[in-house]
């Protein structure tokens, strides 16, 4: 058997971390077990999809690395359902209903005044039919035995049909709910693992006899927890965590899936640059039960430990001319994004206005100002320089290292003076203290 996943997002708006994480964990267990990751492009509900969401979705997918091995579109597989449809219709698995939305929400009424579970009443055969009113149509469950599988997250899973609606899968326009169209395809794309919310499992219990209705043996099912924010729920801030957003930010792709790999499972969050640790580790029964809880800050520190270990080769086509391989490395522990390094520029290169030194700095700067011309800066520069002004003036410690750190890069904190000096021109080091 070949493990074959899906993502199935709806193009009636962009991808978020939620859904996004959802891709990931059928894209890594795929590529664990060596199978096939599709894209299934739910856009049944022709009026709300966009092709430009298409088209985002796809971008957002291989921009984050998750390449897939094939893709379908529902709205070109309408033939499918109907000639799939009929087969139910034919073996009494569907059946007509004819209530409206306002009939059927004051019968839920009666039914829950009375204390009893709002469950939908067929009706009883040969119960007569309202003249010139389209029906919307329903799959009929098998009241006969429970439904049960075992969930890859959740563990053992029972449903009694007799307390579940029949789900409406077909509407009085003709066109489809989500339900069955997923089963065929499903069915149709060889999926073997379903990997989605756990707000999906009660869709699962209808879907599995739906499954069966057809033929067909049921997938493998994961459903995992929810994603939430760390204010409560996510979809109250979904636009700023779209993929759009995370990466006008300086994200890296490689940071979202390292934190959404991992996230609400028992295995710890670590900085890799490379998915293979991701593919590897992936296992459901280390998946919790607890919602799992996004930060953006979190996200944001893990995508700082990523690119200290980032090679250049990986980042220099987003760099600056003038950050070399050396300089990349003497400055990735100082970076939150990419972007950041272009303000290092000036700092190796100049131009540069040092601040302003304080009085009690001034023995030091004339010291290191006499001395810099002298030095070898092919040999430990910094040692060389602070050793020079030690000797000259006793200063030591912060009161040595912090006026010349500020006046070489005009910053109190930074990379290693010894790796970042050697790296910044000699003639521009001079000019730097003698201005100082």
């Amino acid at each position: 058997m070949t493990v074959t996943t899906r993502f199935a997002p709806s193009p009636t708006g962009s991808l978020h971390v939620g859904n996004v994480r959802t891709a990931l964990h059928n894209w890594l267990w795929a590529r664990r077990h060596g199978g096939r990751f599709l894209l299934r492009i739910d856009d049944t509900d022709l009026e709300r999809s966009k092709e430009e969401y298409v088209d985002a979705i796809r971008a957002d997918l291989a921009w984050l690395g998750l390449d897939v091995n094939g893709e379908e579109r529902q709205s070109a597989r309408f033939a499918l359902y109907e000639g799939e449809f009929e087969k139910l219709k034919a073996a009494g698995r569907v059946y007509a209903c004819y209530e409206t939305p306002e009939e059927l929400d004051i019968r839920r009424k009666i039914l829950l005044s009375r204390g009893l579970p709002p469950v939908y009443e067929r009706k009883p055969e040969g119960a007569p039919v309202p003249v010139g009113v389209a029906p919307h149509w329903r799959f009929k469950l098998d009241h006969d035995a429970p439904i049960e599988w075992t969930d890859m997250v959740r563990g053992p899973q029972h449903f009694e049909p007799k307390t579940m609606s029949d789900p409406v899968v077909r509407r009085a326009d003709g066109s489809w709910l989500y339900l069955l169209p997923s089963v065929i395809d499903d069915i149709a794309m060889g999926i073997t693992h379903v990997v989605r919310g756990e707000d999906h499992v009660s869709n699962t219990a209808a879907q599995i006899q739906m499954f069966e209705a057809l033929g067909a043996k049921p997938p493998a099912f994961a459903h995992e927890a929810l994603l939430v924010g760390t204010e409560g729920k996510l979809s109250k801030r979904l636009g700023s965590l779209g993929m759009a957003s995370l990466r006008d930010e300086g994200i890296e792709p490689i940071a979202i899936v390292a934190l959404l790999a991992r996230l609400g499972t028992s295995d710890p969050v670590e900085p890799v640059t490379m998915p293979a640790p991701l593919i590897e580790s992936i296992d459901f029964a280390r998946f919790g039960r607890a919602p799992a809880r996004f930060d953006e800050a979190e996200l944001a520190l893990l995508n700082q430990k990523i690119l200290h270990h980032t090679d250049y080769e990986a980042v220099a086509d987003r760099l600056p001319a003038a950050i070399t391989e050396a300089r990349w490395n003497a400055i990735r522990p100082n970076l939150m994004t990419v972007a950041e390094a272009a303000g290092w520029v000036p700092v190796f290169d100049g131009p540069f206005d040092p601040p302003p030194a304080g009085e009690s700095d001034r023995a030091v700067l004339d010291a290191a100002a006499a001395a810099a011309p002298n030095i070898d800066w092919t040999n430990d520069p910094w040692h060389v320089l602070t050793g020079a002004v030690k000797d000259a003036t006793g200063a030591k410690g912060r009161a040595l290292f912090l006026p010349l750190r500020r006046a070489l890069t005009g910053r109190d904190h930074g990379p290693d003076m010894a790796e970042l000096l050697p790296l910044v021109a000699k003639s521009e080091v001079v000019a730097r203290l003698s201005a100082a």
